[in-house]
């Protein structure tokens, strides 16, 4: 299979429902948001343009199966399985804010093979495909060359719901304010990661994530030099629901400080 000729389709698919996405923002009203939590919501948006997004990927590989986070579609693939996010940010376009990206993923198996995140407000478009480099519009990109946590910028997001481990991640966002160059929160998991794969931030992490949240940006992270796992440094995270992410360098030293905290039961 050629993926890079496959990922240039996707790249016009994410695109496309962007623009979408673009043209619904001032289209939304209460009656169009359901709520999944207290802090959980979804639109008719969002389920539009998942839509959309199944139809066109159903032409471009009729054998694949699908993982969507709307339920637009349960079809099982034998090898491969596309993982979609249509709007990762969906609390933020409800409020006009930006960082809202559309974010695509296929799987062979249960490895990422292509993966394009669309940052609509932006339009920064990202993507990898397996043995390629990670690209930004075109242009080649890395991660940072950070080495040591006190150094660096890092990324992480705010539970909606299980607030179980709250503790543990108060404890971990205390010593990360403390002991590195700051700490952000964009409100999109896909975003977060293609900014550690462009070197904007150092590193990553989060609990209680989905698939869809996270397929896409981890390809183009690996792509671009980085590392990624599991809280305990295990490679079953796309389906373990939590992520630690950085660059190659500073890895092991900020997997470390994330178990210290969240490691704990």
């Amino acid at each position: 299979m050629d993926f890079r000729e496959l990922c240039e389709s996707v790249i016009s698919v994410a695109k496309d429902t962007g623009d979408f996405i673009r043209g619904q923002l001032n289209q939304i009203s209460v009656s169009h948001i359901q709520v999944k939590g207290r802090q959980n919501f979804v639109t008719e948006v969002d389920k539009g343009a998942e839509e959309r997004i199944v139809k066109r990927l159903e032409k471009l590989l009729p054998e694949a199966g699908f993982i969507t986070e709307e339920g637009t579609s349960t079809k099982k693939g034998v090898r491969y399985t596309w993982v979609i996010d249509p709007l990762d940010g969906t609390t933020n376009f409800i409020h006009g804010a930006p960082f809202v990206a559309v974010s695509i993923a296929l799987l062979e198996d249960k490895e990422p093979v292509i993966g394009v995140i669309y940052e609509i407000f932006m339009d920064e478009c990202f993507y990898a495909w397996k043995g390629s480099k990670a690209y930004l519009n075109g242009r080649e990109i890395n991660v940072s060359a950070t080495a040591e946590v006190k150094d660096a910028l890092i990324a992480t997001g705010f539970p909606y719901e299980n607030f179980n481990r709250i503790d543990s991640f108060m404890q971990s966002l205390r010593y990360f304010f403390t002991n590195s160059h700051g700490v952000r929160r964009l409100g999109s998991a896909a975003t977060d990661l293609a900014y550690v794969a462009c070197g904007r931030y150092d590193a990553f992490y989060e609990y209680n994530l989905n698939t869809w949240d996270i397929a896409a940006g981890v390809l183009i992270l690996k792509q671009a030099g980085g590392k990624a796992s599991d809280f305990k440094g295990g490679s079953d995270f796309l389906f373990n629901r939590e992520i630690v992410a950085s660059n190659s360098n500073m890895y092991s030293d900020f997997l470390s400080q994330v178990g210290r905290f969240m490691n704990v039961r």
